[in-house]
Parts: C-alpha cells; structure tokens; sequence
C-alpha cells in the first residue's frame, strides 16, 4: 500500500478565455477532508458568479483500471454536488471521470484530482453617460433663447420625421424629465417655398408635442406655434437638397425654467 498523502491541496490556474480550480485528492479517497473543504468554500466564496463548463475526475496508477476509473468518476461527482449545493451554476456542465489514463508513470499526487473548468462573467467597464450637446444648450440658455434641434427633420411636405430624428426625439424627452420647471414652446418650419396651404410647420410642431406628451410631459410645460417658411436657415430657394432639409425643421423656445 501507499504511504499517506497529507490533506489535499487546491490550485487555481488562469487562462485567457478559460480557467481552472484544480482540486487534488489523497490517496484511494473521493470526497474532501476538513482542510480540503475550507479551501473549496473558500474558493466559492470568492467565485459565486463562474460558469462551470467542465468537471474532469482522474486517478493515478495504482490498483486496476476499473477500479481507478471508477474513483475519479465519484472525485468528480462529489466535486458535482459541492458545487450544485453552494448554488453555483452547474446546468449543462460536461461531468466526466478519465480513471488513470492521463496520470504519470510515477503515481504522482498531481494525479489524484478534479479539474474544474469554469469562465467568469465579463465585468464591463461602467458607462459614462456624457451630457448632450442639446442638454448643454438647455442649461446655458435663458429665457427667450431658440435652440434648433439639430438632425430633427422631416420628409419633404410631410410631418414625417426621418430616422434619424428619433435620438434627437428622445433626448429632448430626457431633458423635460430631468428639468420638472423648464417649459418650452415647439416651433415648426418648412422649406422651399413662401406660401404655405397646408400648414406643414404646424404639424411637424404637433407631431413632437404628441410625443412629449404621450411620454408623460405634463401639456402646459408646452406649447407650440408655425411660422412657415418666414424664418429659413438659409435662404429660399435653397442650393442643394442639403439645405432643404435643413429648412424643415424644428426650434424650440425657452420658456420657463
């Protein structure tokens, strides 16, 4: 017989996309002694969040081979319900017992163990939330001050906003709830021609008060007016489809804050 091997040991090993938590047991045994175990609880102590992936049992070469196969499969199951029972995540994890087929000539103590392989969960940085341009405007303005509300446009002669309003859209949303006194008047504008028949300007001031207010802005922090195409960005007729766009657009005026 084999002299006794003193309590286990344990090894925790780092790899890039993986790491282990070896557990190394003595000789002909498959469940931890008292020193082994403050170690394990330790371990799981330090790691209650890890994925375990896989739970590999070995044995080293003494004995016959069914015997030794049959070891490091209870190794591993022990190691199994430690986990399971310290709520660590086990679901889907790959159990399984190698007996001495991967221990040394030498029946080393590095053979009598459980490898558990497991990955932490990513710790991503924390978000750092950057105030707005249009937040920044807010906070600087006064009473009477217009602000545009850059890349909040619409389709030609609709009050349609185009995809690329909806941030913009949100952001001033943001900025209502965050301000509970500031109180705005919505100003709409169109392009490309003088005269208005269909109060365009108008709509597109309503199609962003309906949205404040069906997002819980209270309606008397609002309002909202028309004034055609009177007051352009850049003068009628525009240059380029560019400025155009630019044109249909939508101010808002400080009211109260």
């Amino acid at each position: 017989m084999k002299p006794f091997v003193p309590a286990f040991m344990l090894l925790c090993l780092s790899a890039n996309a993986q790491q282990k938590f070896t557990v190394y047991f003595d000789f002909d045994i498959a469940e931890t002694n008292t020193a082994s175990m403050q170690n394990l609880s330790q371990w799981i102590s330090d790691n209650p969040n890890v994925r375990i992936q896989k739970i590999y049992g070995y044995a080293d070469k003494t004995g016959y081979d069914i015997y030794n196969q049959d070891l490091s499969e209870r190794r591993a199951s022990y190691v199994y319900e430690q986990l399971k029972a310290a709520n660590i995540n086990v679901e889907n994890v790959e159990e399984k017992g190698f007996g001495e087929r991967q221990s040394t000539a030498n029946n080393s103590a590095n053979d009598r163990k459980v490898v558990i392989q497991y990955a932490k969960p990513q710790i991503l940085p924390p978000v750092v939330k950057t105030e707005s341009d249009l937040s920044k405007q807010v906070t600087v303005s006064n009473i009477g001050d217009k602000i545009k509300l850059k890349d909040m446009n619409f389709y030609n002669n609709m009050d349609v906003l185009l995809p690329t309003s909806q941030p913009v859209l949100e952001d001033l949303l943001a900025i209502l709830k965050a301000r509970p006194t500031l109180k705005i008047q919505i100003q709409g504008h169109v392009c490309c021609q003088k005269e208005e028949p269909t109060k365009i300007s108008e709509m597109r001031a309503i199609r962003v008060y309906n949205y404040l207010v069906k997002n819980g802005i209270d309606a008397t922090r609002l309002s909202y007016a028309s004034f055609g195409a009177t007051k352009p960005i850049y003068p009628l007729p525009e240059k380029s489809e560019a400025e155009k766009v630019a044109n249909r657009r939508v101010e808002i005026e400080i009211v109260a804050k």
